[in-house]
């Protein structure tokens, strides 16, 4: 993929003021850009930064970038090509605005600003801020050479410039992903633990419930039985009962009504008798007190009165026997009755007891009935256990599926680990960077001796260099000078470009040098960079950004942009 840029303006930028400030990328091969300090002369460097990536190439926040005086309005618009694609970045501070425009049509803004950023560095550009600055940035100014990068940024870049980041970006999906995998695991494990101890408690339920119907069951049937047993037992003496009043019972009730008439007919004679004796005494009495007849006055005869007596002695005899033969039948019914009542008594002592017993039987046979529908109630649980049986086999179902969606999941993570192992910094990239090592270190060192600097430079896989020289053992970057290091990260910048137009994967036409030539490198130095730009291709665009007044005199420039401040703003001028 190759990136051609075309142009880059701002306004109301940094020291720039609110006319548009426009630079053209992509029409000459070199460019001279020349200015007093504090001029504006790095400005450029700033908004194509700015424009791409949302923050600028120097260590400025975002709210300084906006300019002091008119402190609004800071818009920057950078425009370039990708394949046959047109595109222009716009972007705003006062008010905040991020657009991408493609073939001019604005691409969709419905995700947020980090998302967009992402889509434009992932899917359009495929470099990130780091990455840009390493193949089309060299300078001082805030910038990072390769060589002064911690070695996970190192690699970063190289993943970049041979379009293999997207190994670390599957290798971060798939880290999610398994992490994701692993809390669904453990939320699955989880889910089995407690259905099995729902199908433990369920279990438990069914059998507490099937024993304790079983146990009730029997207890009810037992208490039936007893009370079938306890009516048996009174019908028994019921009919005992029903036997004796019907052998006793006759005509009871009549024989003590005739004695009971019997005796008050014989208590009535009985007085009567008693009463005739009491007549018949007083008559005798009178016989014997009287010898004259009170009436009329008249003597009674001796023979009439003695006959009295006589008469009255034999009827009181009489009368007496009669009295004494009354009592006796009295006392003889006295004796029946006495008799006829004990047996009534006892008849109606047996009706009552039969009537008990009959209560008895009524409250049993309610007993047993209320019992039975008891029976019936426990048996219908059987439903009840048929639907805690259906539940059983549902928790069981349900285990079944996590137990084959753990071993789905597992199956799954297994993969993804493997795919994982695959992906990892010690996996494919290494073995494409393997690859790529020879080539690279063969770049850097062919561009060190174009820049008559005569040392032999190695970057193993984890980019920790090596260098040697004729006259020194192995040492490293930071034993080096200013203008050797230069010359390094210069040659390691030519190489990244020429290694990212040979992969296809971040060339660019666009080539910056911040203020390289001012006091990092040396006359050879700058001779050894016009042979390097000499060597360059048609599609490079190369900006020196420099304060070095003299270098416009010699020739080695397309064309020279001057920076100048007026009223406070920076001001660009071309040179013809």
């Amino acid at each position: 993929m190759s990136i051609q840029f075309k142009s880059v303006r701002w306004r109301n930028f940094l020291s720039t003021g609110n006319n548009w400030t426009h630079v053209p990328l992509d029409q000459n091969r070199s460019t001279l850009i020349v200015g007093e300090n504090g001029s504006g002369k790095s400005t450029m460097l700033d908004a194509l930064s700015f424009g791409l990536f949302g923050k600028a190439h120097r260590n400025i926040k975002k709210d300084q970038l906006i300019n002091t005086i008119n402190e609004k309005g800071a818009e920057i618009e950078v425009e370039f090509r990708v394949s046959k694609h047109s595109f222009k970045v716009v972007r705003g501070i006062k008010p905040n605005k991020f657009e991408i425009w493609q073939n001019g049509k604005l691409i969709n803004q419905s995700s947020n600003a980090r998302d967009y950023q992402k889509y434009l560095e992932q899917s359009i550009l495929k470099l990130n801020h780091k990455s840009f600055h390493q193949i089309v940035v060299l300078g001082s100014s805030s910038f990072i050479p390769f060589m002064q990068l911690p070695a996970g940024q190192r690699r970063e870049v190289i993943e970049d410039l041979l379009d293999i980041q997207i190994f670390s970006r599957m290798n971060s999906i798939l880290k999610e992903q398994l992490s994701t995998l692993k809390d669904e695991l453990k939320d699955i494990d989880y889910n089995i633990d407690l259905t099995k101890e729902k199908i433990s408690l369920q279990k438990r339920y069914i059998r507490e419930i099937t024993e304790m119907n079983d146990g009730q069951i029997r207890q009810k049937r037992d208490e039936i039985a007893q009370y079938q047993s306890e009516i048996e037992v009174l019908q028994a003496r019921n009919s005992t009962l029903s036997k004796e009043i019907e052998s006793k019972n006759g005509s009871v009730d009549s024989e003590i009504n005739s004695i009971v008439r019997k005796r008050e007919s014989i208590l009535g004679y009985k007085a009567q008798f008693e009463q005739q004796i009491s007549s018949v005494v007083k008559d005798a009495r009178f016989y014997e007190e009287n010898d004259t007849c009170p009436t009329c006055t008249q003597d009674i005869r001796s023979d009439i009165r003695e006959g009295k007596l006589v008469q009255a002695k034999e009827r009181a005899r009489e009368l007496k026997e009669a009295v004494e033969h009354a009592t006796f039948e009295l006392t003889s019914l006295e004796e029946d009755l006495e008799r006829k009542r004990t047996v009534a008594n006892e008849i109606q002592e047996a009706n009552s007891e039969i009537y008990s017993n009959n209560q008895n039987i009524e409250r049993l046979q309610k007993s047993i009935h209320d019992t039975e529908n008891s029976i019936a109630e426990l048996q219908g649980k059987e439903g009840d256990l048929s639907v805690a049986n259906s539940e059983l086999e549902t928790l069981k179902e349900q285990k079944d599926n996590l137990t084959e969606k753990k071993l789905e999941l597992m199956g799954t993570q297994t993969y993804k680990q493997a795919a994982a192992e695959m992906l990892k910094d010690s996996g494919i990239k290494t073995k494409v960077i393997r690859e790529y090592l020879p080539v690279m270190n063969n770049l850097i060192n062919k561009y060190l001796q174009i820049l008559d600097f005569f040392v032999s430079f190695h970057l193993d896989e984890n980019f920790n260099e090596t260098i040697k020289s004729r006259y020194r053992d192995s040492f490293g970057y930071s034993s080096f000078s200013e203008g050797e290091k230069a010359r390094i990260d210069l040659s390691l910048m030519m190489a990244w470009r020429q290694i990212a137009k040979m992969k296809n994967s971040a060339a660019t036409n666009l080539l910056v040098m911040d203020e390289v030539m001012d006091s990092s490198i040396d006359a050879d130095g700058i001779e050894g960079l016009q042979n390097i730009l000499s060597t360059m291709g048609e599609d490079t665009n190369v900006f020196i950004i420099s304060h070095r007044d003299e270098l416009k005199g010699k020739q080695l420039f397309d064309q020279t942009v001057n920076f100048r401040k007026e009223h406070n703003f920076s001001v660009m001028e071309v040179e013809a």
